[in-house]
């Protein structure tokens, strides 16, 4: 039952259904719940590969004979969801048993969700260099991401109805996935988010010059001519940004890194641990729904910490913020 803004958010229910029709429903749909078997699951989760990009021909074949296993972790999301389908089953009295799970620890299907790779993250070095060669519209939106660790969904989400300037925070009201608004991924993600006085004044100049200023309109609209009568009236796709304005500075950069735009929240992270920031501080900087990352406790970080902590990696980053600060001690 599709529940909206009641339920989960959209992106995780299509998430989920993405898993349902690629993986579960095919292999699974037709089998009586009580031929599902724990040992089963894990033999076919072991076997499950990438699945080919559509094309034909020859070179799609290829391709497909060389399809590298399905990932730990994408994994470990298809055997969840399929403990949360006959944990609703269980609810419905269609069966008695959740063989995913199992009646104990360690007796239902066990998959790891441990990475292949370590993710990328970038030097303060880079992140300036990247910044330098692009655009301002670019650079505003790469630099937000930067210095706020805020999700694509966010970014994307964000209008000029939500920039406090006089206070400078921004009100994270929303997400936008595949141009489906939303609401956030949790709770915690909606608290506000502050931003520097360097970031506000990018934010200012992008807004003297985007025709779209009206406090419902999206920040980063989109101005395409493809877009046609939607023109203006939906955000920017940021996949196309980051790989059409972004990705090639980066390999012109020579930066031999994977780049997303989860990689400048995993910086921000990074940073601030490596600044010995208050664990509750980046925490909540993060907006994380669970303290498992941080520390299982609830104290409140006051804002003028959380500014003090991002404002140290606004002075790592913008070299205009160092010599201010530098000029003011003298």
């Amino acid at each position: 039952m599709d529940k909206g803004e009641d339920g989960r958010a959209w992106s995780t229910r299509d998430r989920y259904e993405a898993n349902l029709n690629s993986w579960i429903e095919p292999r699974w749909g037709k089998e009586e719940l009580t031929a599902i078997k724990a040992p089963l699951v894990e033999e076919w989760l072991r076997k499950l590969h990438q699945k080919p990009r559509k094309g034909k021909g020859p070179q799609s074949l290829a391709v497909e004979r060389e399809l590298k296993p399905l990932a730990p972790a994408s994994k470990a999301k298809i055997r969840n969801l399929m403990s949360v389908l006959f944990n609703h089953a269980i609810r419905w009295d269609f069966t008695d048993r959740n063989p995913i799970s199992g009646p104990n620890k360690g007796a239902g299907v066990r998959q790891s969700s441990k990475r292949v790779s370590i993710p990328d993250i970038l030097e303060v070095s880079e992140m300036r260099a990247i910044v330098a060669k692009l655009q301002l519209r670019e650079r505003v939106l790469l630099f937000l991401a930067m210095v706020t660790g805020l999700r694509r969904g966010e970014l994307t989400g964000i209008q000029w109805g939500d920039i406090d300037f006089a206070n400078l925070l921004i009100d994270v009201r929303r997400s936008v996935v595949d141009q489906v608004v939303g609401r956030c991924k949790t709770e915690a993600s909606q608290k506000p988010v502050p931003i520097d006085e360097f970031t506000a004044q990018d934010l200012l100049a992008w807004y003297r010059v985007t025709p779209y200023r009206e406090p419902g309109d999206w920040v980063f609209a989109s101005n395409s001519h493809r877009a046609g009568k939607k023109r203006g009236k939906q955000p920017l796709w940021l996949q196309s940004i980051m790989r059409y304005h972004i990705e090639p500075v980066i390999r012109e950069l020579g930066i031999n890194k994977r780049v997303s735009w989860h990689t400048f929240r995993r910086t921000y992270t990074t940073l601030l641990q490596a600044n010995r920031e208050d664990v509750k501080v980046v925490q909540e900087l993060l907006r994380h729904g669970s303290v498992k990352v941080t520390m299982d406790v609830y104290a409140q970080a006051q804002m003028p910490a959380k500014r003090k902590a991002q404002q140290k990696v606004v002075e790592m980053v913008r070299l205009e913020a160092r010599e201010r600060t530098l000029s003011v001690g003298t």
